[in-house]
């Protein structure tokens, strides 16, 4: 069974960091490439970051998050992460990791054809 699991949320002030984890199970994580989305209540889907498989992973980034978030992977602990820094209110949302069906970076990677599972996310709150 292919499971997801974040964890590493919670509430920060602005300017803080937080690392987000996503535990992979269930299937050969180094053959997927992953994604990070996030939701804003009251808000749609927003895409965060893709990272593709292969020694040279190709990692993309929302302009809104350059800079700031980095996105890795684990192969052998079969853990995707997001590191967060210079956290800013905007940033307050559910965030999800998803297992792609392929690559994908930008707007349309929200699409939930684009993913084939989700993990039930982790949320971020970002408040002085």
């Amino acid at each position: 069974e292919v499971q997801l699991v974040e964890s590493g949320g919670g509430l920060v002030q602005p300017g803080a960091s937080l690392r987000l984890s996503c535990a992979a199970s269930g299937f050969a994580f180094s053959s997927y490439a992953m994604t990070w989305v996030r939701q804003n209540p009251g808000k749609g889907l927003e895409w965060v970051s893709s990272i593709s498989i292969g020694a040279g992973f190709s990692r993309t980034y929302a302009d809104s998050v350059k800079g700031r978030f980095t996105i890795s992977r684990d192969n052998a602990e079969n853990t995707l992460i997001l590191q967060m820094t210079s956290l800013k209110p905007e940033d307050t949302a559910v965030y999800y990791c998803a297992r792609l069906r392929s690559y994908c970076s930008g707007v349309g990677c929200v699409d939930p054809r684009r993913w084939d599972y989700r993990g039930q996310g982790t949320l971020v709150t970002v408040s002085s």
